[in-house]
């Protein structure tokens, strides 16, 4: 996923749902056909390891601070809501 499809959400404020997979082969980001954005992460859903790792991804693509991303929903869940500090 190129990181110019992500800047156009970067505001302050966005709300951005994903899907998180964790253990796959390698991490990254890919869009689904319906668009939704789709984390795969090779960290553990263990102890909020995957969310974690899901969280320095997103930000990293977004050219944020982890910090300034807040999970808003969906810490023991797959599908998981972020927003921009």
């Amino acid at each position: 996923m190129a990181n110019d499809d992500l800047e156009q959400i970067c505001r302050p404020g966005a709300e951005i749902a994903v899907r998180v997979t964790p253990r796959a082969a390698r991490n990254r980001l890919a869009r689904d056909d319906a668009g939704d954005i789709r984390v795969y992460v090779t960290s553990v859903p263990e102890k909020g390891k995957a969310t974690a790792a899901a969280q320095k991804l997103l930000a990293k693509a977004l050219g944020v601070p982890k910090t300034r991303l807040t999970l808003v929903r969906g810490a023991s869940a797959r599908d998981k809501v972020f927003r921009i500090d």
